[in-house]
């Protein structure tokens, strides 16, 4: 039966993630919808309870004992509909219970496609985008024996592979080739072997009933229309459908206790990461904006991006930095970012000793705090190299398609811009979300600030907000349900709003001119921002000021090198933060006058004290 939307009053939804679920209630308040309780208790899909529900149901309980509603009865079941009480009132159930997971390790998948910058390439973001982690992609080039290939479908043990690979009429061969990869490999699904491994052919359709008769036994083959059904367009839905649909029919109904959660669950359950791309996505379409979300973890850390594709229609992509965290994976960071990249950002004196010494105490007890005020530091040091390089590798990942051969000038020539070319750009950027315990337990929310744009290097004028408790999962997989619902929790419970960047692209000599500004309306006051300069301009929450920019020569703030920019900045629990620190950003290579930059970086932007 249909829900129906203008019913629904009380909605309970939880997300069942690999260590904790977490519980919001959700309620209509004065025709509102509004967030108002929340509780989490440790997550059960693993021994010694095996039973996913027993999770849901302790944090439900929380929720309820909070807001003075009994959401669970006697029997553990969720209470539906909303009863009302004597006077009217409900005080018992909720209307509506819904759910995402990435428990039990999440979706993991394997994909394979001939080429690895096209078709393989497309199977991967469409695997990324239904909210998978990416173990390995196949390929015919990717330099591997077959035996090889083979012996890693078998160790691995996905969830789920998706096999691309030729346009529509192209290739057979090749198709064949992987397909005669992954029948020998006769690959075991991750929680046992009481179901056959579901495979998703999303390649040339010609070659289909080929690889349905290769693909038989312990396989069960869903084919569905092809990724890349000609080299200069990727289909990307239909796949990403397809994905959802066999988590919940086959990994999530094998994983214990989730039969009985997709019982109870009022609609489809969603992997975690795709409801946060569910969420982001239906706000960049109903603001027509470009937005960016990154969600670092303690061992991964997640990219989310909205931009438009060369054909001017908005691309979703997201990344899974699977390396890149705050606790299980910090020796990685240090290792790829480098111990000196890390202290750039530190503006008190430290020694690497004593930061490689800091590194081993986090890797032996990963899920520690900052006691003191160097420990933050580094801390959120470190975190700025693992979101740099996470937004490095999808600004990679993030392209618009290899293969297609496009007309270029002789100044495209000179400048090498090739197809294949990021799609991200910083300039464009109106929005960037913020989320994950380094970023939304900051002990100050200059903290926040001062490391989203210092990782992400925003250019232009640029909306910084955090999810204040990672909300984004229960909205987006809310947004299928009730998109309206979803949207007014978005932005008046989910969303902190910390402030505006204005930076200037370009770089210069420090000292000299980079933009002269002059505000009206909410903030007042004109000035000078010369190259090297921060500024901090406290401009409450719902307020607005109109800025008036004129960027010296050289310069761009958005409207092109060296012109004038006329916008109205919106205002936030830190402020107007001006940047004339340039882009790229460049530190001092000498320690001692690196320090001194970033004191000075440090004290303006009032990020270590009021």
């Amino acid at each position: 039966m249909p829900l129906n939307p203008d019913a629904l009053n009380v909605i309970l939804a939880t997300d069942c993630g690999s260590t904790t679920t977490k519980a919001i209630l959700i309620e209509k308040i004065d025709g509102h919808y509004r967030q108002t309780f929340r509780g989490e208790a440790p997550t059960t899909v693993e021994a010694p309870a095996a039973d996913v529900t027993i999770g849901v149901v302790n944090a439900a309980t929380e929720v309820g004992e909070l807001a003075g509603r009994r959401l669970v009865d006697d029997h553990g079941q969720i209470i539906r509909p909303a009863k009302k009480g004597a006077a009217g009132q409900s005080k018992e159930g909720c209307d509506i219970y819904i759910s995402t997971s990435s428990a039990g390790g999440g979706l993991q998948m394997m994909v394979a496609g001939v080429v690895r910058s096209m078709s393989a390439a497309s199977a991967e973001r469409a695997a990324l985008g239904a909210g998978a982690i990416v173990m390995d992609t196949i390929s015919t080039n990717d330099k591997r024996l077959p035996h090889q290939q083979i012996q890693r479908i078998r160790e691995l043990r996905p969830d789920m592979i998706v096999l691309a690979g030729g346009t529509d009429g192209g290739t057979i061969p090749h198709v064949m080739q992987l397909a005669e990869l992954i029948a020998p490999a006769r690959p075991q699904p991750r929680f046992g072997g009481k179901y056959e491994m579901p495979v998703i052919f999303a390649g040339n359709r010609e070659a289909a009933p080929l690889v349905a008769q290769t693909l038989q036994d312990g396989i069960t083959l869903s084919i569905v229309p092809n990724v890349r059904p000609v080299l200069e367009r990727e289909n990307l839905g239909p796949a990403r459908d397809k994905i959802h649909d066999l988590f919940l029919e086959h990994v999530m109904a094998h994983a214990p206790g989730y039969d009985k959660l997709i019982a109870w669950a009022d609609a489809p359950i969603m992997p975690t990461p795709a409801a946060v791309g569910n969420i982001l996505q239906t706000i960049a379409e109903r603001d027509h904006i470009n937005a960016l979300c990154v969600d670092i973890g303690g061992a991964t850390t997640d990219v989310f991006s909205v931009f438009p594709g060369p054909d001017g229609q908005p691309v979703f992509n997201r990344t899974v930095s699977a390396n890149l965290g705050m606790s299980y994976s910090i020796s990685n960071v240090c290792a790829e970012a480098t111990l000196p990249m890390i202290l750039r950002w530190v503006h008190i004196a430290m020694e690497e000793r004593e930061l490689r010494t800091r590194v081993k105490n986090k890797m032996i007890r990963p899920t520690t705090i900052p006691q003191t005020l160097e420990a933050l530091i580094f801390e959120q040091a470190v975190s700025r190299e693992a979101l740099r390089l996470a937004y490095l590798q999808h600004k990679q990942f993030a392209t618009t398609l290899k293969g297609v051969q496009q007309q270029r000038t002789v100044g495209d020539v000179f400048s090498q811009q090739t197809a294949g070319q990021t799609i991200v750009d910083n300039m464009k950027l109106d929005l960037i979300v913020g989320s994950g315990g380094v970023l939304s337990h900051a002990p100050r929310m200059e903290q926040t600030a001062a490391m989203m744009v210092d990782a992400f290097e925003p250019e232009g004028v640029t909306v910084l907000a955090k999810d204040s408790i990672f909300m984004m999962p229960h909205l987006g997989v809310l947004a299928q349900v009730h998109p309206t619902a979803a949207l007014e929790v978005f932005e008046r419970d989910c969303l902190i709003y910390l402030g505006t960047c204005v930076a200037a692209k370009g770089t210069g000599k420090p000292g000299r001119p980079c933009f002269e500004y002059t505000l009206r309306g909410g903030a007042t006051g004109s000035g000078t921002m010369n190259v090297g300069d921060v500024r901090l301009i406290r401009l409450p929450p719902e307020a607005t000021a109109d800025i008036v920019i004129e960027p010296a020569r050289g310069f761009d703030v958005g409207a092109g090198p060296g012109k004038r920019l006329e916008r109205t900045v919106r205002g936030g629990t830190v402020g107007l933060i001006l940047d004339a620190r340039g882009r790229p950003l460049a530190l001092p290579e000498d320690a001692a006058a690196r320090r001194a930059m970033m004191s000075a970086w440090v004290k303006a932007l009032a990020v270590y004290e009021g």
